[in-house]
């Protein structure tokens, strides 16, 4: 019998990786175990040296440049999929930025440039990646995408900020875009980790103390990894999750029940 996540000849691209620790690692590693044909992004040169480790042992070949501050990035990257595959069967984002004063200040003070910089990067990256990948979703006959986001969109998280206001836009895109696409078998969906150290969460003040709150009021009293992230991601993007859509689905122990 065949396992229920099975990505043998599928093609995912998979963003957002800046180190081993990462979500995205994670989720490469899951997708890679079930059979994926991965292709990774990485932002500069800089960072692409963070990420060769997790290239090598997982063996991926393709492995583009892709900022989304540079739009043209993003139209080679795809156009190198395009040319070296044909076709995209899944693509995992995960990734925002915002300003270290927009995040840990006040809502009510974030700078009209500040606000535009994070809605950008962290939510309307989403939109032009899932633009980008419809063709290729389609040429392989439907397709799922899929985003990171975290309870602070609709929950006030201390020293989250504006990327609370981001990832309530961002949930809101996934659901728009799951109507919108749905038609072409296009499934979209997000993913709502519980807290755990990244590089990205090194950047919130006093974030040991969400980790730690998390294990002590969770109703399973334990941290999320990124390979509990990856395993559902890769459900999510497998043919087992072929009708669902539009879903922001949470992997945290039950901490987002608890009042």
């Amino acid at each position: 019998m065949a396992p229920i996540i099975n990505l043998e000849g599928k093609v995912g691209l998979i963003t957002g990786i800046a180190n081993e620790k990462s979500i995205s690692t994670g989720v490469a590693e899951a997708c890679a175990q079930a059979g994926a044909k991965l292709i990774i992004t990485y932002q500069n040169e800089k960072t692409r040296a963070f990420i060769e480790p997790v290239i090598h042992r997982l063996g991926v070949e393709d492995v583009f440049l892709l900022d989304v501050t540079q739009p043209e990035t993003m139209d080679t990257a795809f156009a190198q999929i395009e040319a070296r595959h044909g076709k995209l069967d899944f693509a995992v984002h995960s990734m925002a930025f915002a300003k270290r004063d927009d995040l840990h200040g006040r809502v009510v003070d974030t700078s009209a440039d500040g606000f535009a910089l994070a809605m950008d990067v962290s939510t309307h990256s989403f939109v032009r990646l899932a633009k980008k990948a419809e063709p290729l979703l389609e040429k392989a006959g439907g397709g799922a995408l899929v985003t990171m986001t975290y309870l602070g969109s609709e929950k006030v998280i201390p020293n989250y900020g504006v990327m609370g206001l981001c990832k309530a836009a961002l949930e809101a895109a996934t659901r728009y875009m799951a109507a919108e696409l749905g038609s072409k078998g296009i499934r979209v969906n997000a993913v709502s980790p519980g807290p755990l150290m990244t590089r990205a969460a090194s950047g919130i003040a006093g974030f040991d103390g969400l980790m730690a709150a998390a294990v002590e009021r969770s109703p399973m009293h334990a941290l999320v990894t990124p390979e509990d992230i990856g395993a559902l991601t890769a459900f999510l993007v497998s043919d087992a999750g072929r009708l669902i859509s539009g879903g922001v689905h949470f992997v945290d122990a039950g901490y987002n029940i608890m009042a």
